[in-house]
């Protein structure tokens, strides 16, 4: 087993501790505890049906949509356990964003996607709306490729634009934590070459959480790396560490190929 100490005090943290998730009676996440560090990206690996997407759903209360889903343990943020009765999960939502596996824009103008949740939050003036779908969308480098066709359905951009343009929406109410499902299995090359990079520069402002099934995509862009098995978390360490002197044969195996 890697390092899995919290090594920030909760009032400080982003963090999870012994995090277990059930579909009915079903444990689908077993006492997890896992910390996520400020300008940090911590990768999520393991075999398909292992937890990490169920994982990253309870990170921001997701998996309350789904029935007969429950929760036991804490998610800390700033030094509040998001699990606790009469938590605003829409604040919570505004907080710590997520991007999905497939892009999924409204069926709206590409203004209208990044605005969007800035008048959801009470923003009504052009002028600041303009000020944040423009910032926006330079955040997530696509102002440069859309700002002359602002009115066009957002539709009519490629995967890979539009997959930067949920990236845009999400970061539109300013929050301090990304939650990304797999965001570039979708994507040709290149268009995951641009995802990895706007990862690398967002981790400069926010704390990023990825499921990637992607182990090379996992080495290049994390800091931290949690290898997940049957709802357990094997293995976490810094990514270098855990790529090429892991402390859990499991996890070498399951990184050389061997399995899963």
């Amino acid at each position: 087993m890697g390092a899995t100490a919290i090594e920030t005090p909760v009032g400080e943290a982003f963090q999870t501790e012994q995090l277990s998730i059930y579909y009915g009676t079903y444990e689908a996440v077993k006492g997890i505890s896992l910390p996520f560090a400020q300008n940090t990206v911590t990768a999520l690996i393991g075999p398909s049906g292992c937890g990490k997407s169920t994982f990253l759903r309870s990170l921001n209360r997701m998996n309350d949509e789904i029935s007969g889903s429950t929760t036991k343990g804490s998610i800390w943020i700033d030094g509040i356990d998001i699990n606790a009765p009469g938590t605003d999960v829409i604040k919570l939502r505004q907080k710590i964003g997520m991007v999905w596996q497939k892009p999924n824009p409204f069926y709206k103008s590409i203004y209208d996607n990044v605005a969007f949740g800035p008048k959801y939050h009470g923003i009504k003036g052009k002028k600041a709306l303009d000020e944040i779908v423009e910032s926006s969308l330079r955040r997530a480098a696509l102002w440069d490729e859309v700002k002359d066709r602002l009115k066009d359905s957002a539709l009519a951009l490629s995967g890979g634009q539009q997959q930067r343009l949920c990236i845009a929406r999400a970061l539109s109410v300013n929050p301090q934590i990304l939650l990304l499902d797999e965001p570039a299995s979708a994507l040709d090359p290149v268009s995951t070459g641009k995802i990895e990079e706007l990862i690398k520069e967002l981790k400069e402002d926010l704390r990023i959480v990825i499921v990637t099934h992607n182990m090379q995509q996992a080495a290049r862009i994390s800091d931290y790396t949690a290898y997940f098995y049957l709802g357990s978390l094997v293995e976490y360490d810094k990514t270098e560490k855990v790529f090429t002197n892991p402390t859990n044969q499991m996890t070498q195996e399951y990184i050389m190929g061997r399995f899963g």
